[in-house]
């Protein structure tokens, strides 16, 4: 008896044992942070707008009329905010008061991220101001593209839309970038399978005529949603070619590609 419960308590040890270790071992193993287009798709999924909200296309870009769906307002108009005689431009931006200390912090590193990459200077909005960026928490994530004039919102929802991914990827588009899967040369390198699109989707991967200033096709920008980004059944509505198996659309913060063409266009 007394040596059938020395058994049982060795056993009862060694099962402790392992069953930490797995626990640790399950700790050790980090996980994954969402990408950019994920986090995006996730916010906007059932998106309700105010009244006073823009119409979006792409997933998470504000259009202020059906003629501008298909055009890419920095190819057909001027959208580059203006350089200043230092050679930097700087950028008014207005953050809502109904963000935590913690969720502003978010975005103010977002902002001055960009300012140790290039010529790009994010600031306070100061009376007197004729253009600015007014960062809100509204219904999703989304931003114009390029320089409106005036105030022009950009929301970044409190809920689903505070991370450094989000915030640059929304920046980059009031800077007047658009989504990668849009370029032009898109289908040397990307093969859409529009029969797993959404219904009602599809516009949001026409190809439209952008500025990609010499940068070549980057499957690691912050701008390159990833391979299921509005799909009606689970199956990818994206590809990479010739190599179906790249990796793609995984980014959480700008590649050097988004710093290079940020800075040409700028010219910083």
């Amino acid at each position: 008896m007394v040596i059938f419960s020395w058994t049982f308590v060795t056993l009862l040890l060694v099962s402790s044992a392992w069953a930490e270790e797995e626990v640790s071992s399950r700790r050790d193993v980090p996980s994954r942070e969402p990408s950019v287009g994920e986090l995006l798709e996730r916010a906007n999924r059932n998106r309700i707008p105010d009244a006073d909200e823009p119409a979006l296309i792409g997933g998470d870009i504000a259009i202020k009329s059906e003629a501008d769906r298909n055009a890419d307002p920095c190819t057909s108009r001027g959208c580059l905010w203006l350089k200043y005689t230092d050679g930097n431009v700087y950028i008014p931006y207005y953050i809502a008061n109904n963000y935590s200390a913690r969720e502003r912090a978010i975005i103010e590193r977002g902002l001055q991220s960009f300012s140790s990459l290039s010529c790009i200077r994010f600031r306070p909005y100061q009376n007197g101001d004729h253009e600015w960026i007014s960062i809100e928490s509204r219904n999703g994530c989304y931003s114009y593209v390029g320089r409106q004039g005036g105030a022009q919102t950009l929301s970044l929802d409190r809920f689903g839309c505070l991370y450094h991914s989000t915030v640059q990827h929304e920046l980059l588009h009031a800077l007047g970038f658009n989504h990668e899967q849009t370029r032009s040369d898109r289908d040397n390198y990307i093969r859409v399978h529009w029969d797993n699109i959404m219904d009602d989707m599809a516009y949001n991967f026409y190809i439209i005529d952008t500025l990609n200033q010499g940068t070549p096709y980057d499957y690691n920008s912050v701008m390159q949603y990833e391979r299921y980004a509005f799909s009606k059944n689970n199956l990818p509505t994206m590809e990479p070619i010739p190599d179906p198996n790249v990796i793609f659309g995984q980014a959480t913060e700008m590649s050097q590609n988004d710093i290079i063409r940020l800075n040409r266009l700028y010219q910083c």
